[in-house]
């Protein structure tokens, strides 16, 4: 498998030419990018090439998405991504806490999703854990987002999925053909991550990674395994055991 890294995992480790080196060096075919990367393409793309890496998935937010979608296109045609993701709201900008409006969060996704596929791009939300706390009807976000925007992709990040209250099993039963690309990240231990925001490196935390693995590419689409550590005190390290871990299994 061609394992990914989420390049918002080294943000506090630059320079980006290091990080991608160390990178191609731990055994890395891909990287996905977000907001922070974009700024010099042309030197991006040099060093990934260098590196051997390439960069098919990358991190858009809604906000420019929306409204500046050319300048989207301009960075993914720059730097060779073909799936599109938005990957976060903000608590500010999040719709009321109610079925109807989630749906409607969901339809600007499915509006920002047609434009992709339009232009020759795929496009996918990618979850944290507010998608799955409890409505006052009992539902979930999620549910309304996935089903407000029945053509947008899922990137699902399952350590998320977890820390939301969810199991991810049955999740993936039911959108399996929905979900493009994994976030592959581990919940630390009890009593361990304490500087890292309670997360660890894949394989030694508190989730079925071998197992999940096999389940997630028996019932999926996804074509991208995108490690991630949210606050990582080394990322080298973090880097060097979680594709060791993953390549174990």
């Amino acid at each position: 498998m061609n394992w990914s890294m989420q390049l918002y995992s080294a943000r506090n480790f630059q320079p980006w030419d290091k990080v991608l080196k160390s990178l191609g060096d731990a055994g890395y075919k891909e990287v996905e990018g977000y907001g922070g990367v974009y700024d010099d393409l042309a030197g991006l793309k040099t060093e990934l090439d260098k590196n051997g890496l390439s960069m098919p998935t990358g991190h858009f937010s809604i906000d420019m998405l929306e409204t500046d979608f050319d300048g989207v296109r301009k960075i993914a045609d720059a730097l060779g991504i073909r799936t599109m993701i938005c990957p976060y709201l903000n608590a500010e900008a999040r719709p009321e806490a109610t079925a109807a409006g989630w749906r409607g969060f969901g339809e600007r996704l499915a509006k920002v999703g047609a434009r992709a596929k339009k232009d020759g791009y795929g496009f996918a939300w990618h979850n944290h854990d507010f998608e799955f706390k409890a409505l006052d009807d009992g539902s979930v976000p999620q549910e309304h987002i996935l089903a407000a925007a029945p053509e947008v992709g899922w990137e699902m990040d399952v350590a998320w999925v977890v820390r939301g209250g969810a199991d991810p099993l049955p999740w993936i039963d039911r959108h399996g053909s929905r979900i493009v690309s994994v976030h592959v990240k581990d919940i630390a231990k009890a009593g361990e991550g304490l500087d890292e925001d309670g997360w660890s490196d894949v394989g030694h935390g508190t989730i079925d990674w071998a197992s999940l693995l096999k389940t997630l590419r028996a019932k999926t689409s996804a074509k991208h395994y995108v490690m991630e550590q949210d606050n990582p005190n080394d990322f080298e390290r973090f880097a060097r055991r979680s594709i060791a871990s993953v390549k174990s299994y």
